[in-house]
């Protein structure tokens, strides 16, 4: 059983004491109310009949019976109640005018609605993770070149000479996709319009594929499109720098030789 706090004890029974010296003037006041006819009456029936009974039970000296379960309810907080005995078989101790034996001390307010947790996203910043990774690897790159060109002489070939020209004639080799496809069709159609138009479509790609998936799996449209863009130009390449020998005819590498210079 949980003690009543002091300061309750000492409020109810103040609040007794004046419950005990106001009643004879409630009494005076609710005997014309009593007497008058229920039609014109404006007090409830069911005070009209509590009040009845309770003057009943104190003309024939019996204290007010307590109600079933009795106490005094006492809230720490909304929703937990604490009920203390009564004393005496009496009026319940710490009961409020009126016998009332429930009473709502503080109400406190419920925890913060709003949400703490940051939400997890699939991004991260650009630095230091983005960068950092860039720097290593120019880094590793610019080692790499310095080391090779140290072990590898850079194949250069003697001054050239206005009045021959070499056979094959090559562009390097990022551009023999170019000079292979000048091969089969015209120059304005492998020089223009092919390019142009591969152009175009890596440019509209982002707008065509709007997918925001980063993942390979979820990007079938710019996965294709990239591949045999790679696939189409890296044939070419090979095919241009391999297979063409002397006046830029289709040749065998393993049976007339490799005529290919960086």
């Amino acid at each position: 059983m949980t003690e009543i706090p002091e300061h309750l004890l000492k409020r109810a029974q103040a609040a007794r004491d004046k419950a005990a010296t106001d009643e004879p003037a409630a009494e005076a006041a609710a005997e014309p109310a009593a007497d008058a006819p229920a039609g014109d009456s404006r007090i409830p029936e069911a005070l009209l009949k509590r009040s009845q009974a309770a003057k009943a039970s104190k003309a024939g000296g019996d204290a007010p019976a307590a109600e079933p379960g009795g106490g005094v309810a006492v809230a720490d907080k909304v929703g937990a109640l604490v009920t203390a005995a009564p004393a005496g078989g009496g009026v319940p101790v710490g009961a409020g005018p009126g016998g009332h034996t429930q009473r709502l001390l503080t109400v406190v307010k419920s925890g913060s609605i709003q949400d703490v947790k940051a939400t997890p996203v699939d991004k991260v910043h650009t630095w230091p993770h983005l960068l950092a990774a860039e720097f290593v690897a120019a880094l590793a790159c610019t080692a790499f070149t310095f080391i090779f060109s140290i072990f590898v002489n850079a194949p250069l070939l003697q001054l050239a000479n206005t009045n021959a020209t070499p056979n094959p004639s090559k562009a390097p080799w990022y551009f023999l996709g170019l000079q292979e496809m000048l091969t089969m069709f015209h120059p304005m159609v492998a020089g223009v319009t092919l390019p142009g138009v591969g152009i175009i479509l890596l440019i509209l790609a982002p707008f065509l594929d709007r997918n925001p998936s980063v993942k390979p799996e979820d990007r079938k449209f710019a996965t294709s499109i990239m591949t045999v863009h790679i696939m189409f130009w890296a044939v070419l390449v090979m095919i241009g720098s391999f297979f063409r020998g002397p006046g830029f005819n289709f040749v065998l590498p393993w049976v007339d030789g490799l005529f290919f210079e960086l």
